[in-house]
């Protein structure tokens, strides 16, 4: 199973892939809205970032006579949502509450020590 996400991590590893999809989120963008929003790299370099997102599942693109509209696909972030962070996500939640509870005895043992002296 970790294997079938190696790709998916490879393509969210890139910031540029990363930002082609946080524009994606807001809804889907024709191929040219997309090469004009990173001015900074020619149409070839978004062209191949776009490539490695469809490839990864993370970008589903539909053609509508001469132009390409590219939407979001969450389900391979699903994937690894649900086989990474929900693993870990108990563990997490255990050790924030023992900070948390650790805190308030601190603060409780602080303030019948400043009760006391008083």
């Amino acid at each position: 199973m970790a294997k079938d996400l190696d790709h998916i991590w490879k393509a969210l590893s890139d910031p540029t892939r990363r930002e082609i999809l946080d524009l994606l989120r807001d809804g889907p963008r024709q191929t040219t809205e997309i090469v004009e929003k990173f001015s900074q790299l020619s149409r070839f370099g978004v062209m191949k970032h776009l490539d490695v997102l469809r490839d990864a599942g993370l970008v589903n693109t539909r053609s509508e006579g001469r132009r390409r509209i590219n939407s979001l696909n969450v389900t391979p972030i699903r994937q690894i949502l649900e086989r990474w962070i929900h693993k870990y996500e108990a563990y997490w939640t255990n050790t924030l509450l023992r900070v948390k509870e650790s805190a308030e005895d601190d603060a409780a043992r602080k303030g019948s020590s400043s009760t006391k002296r008083a």
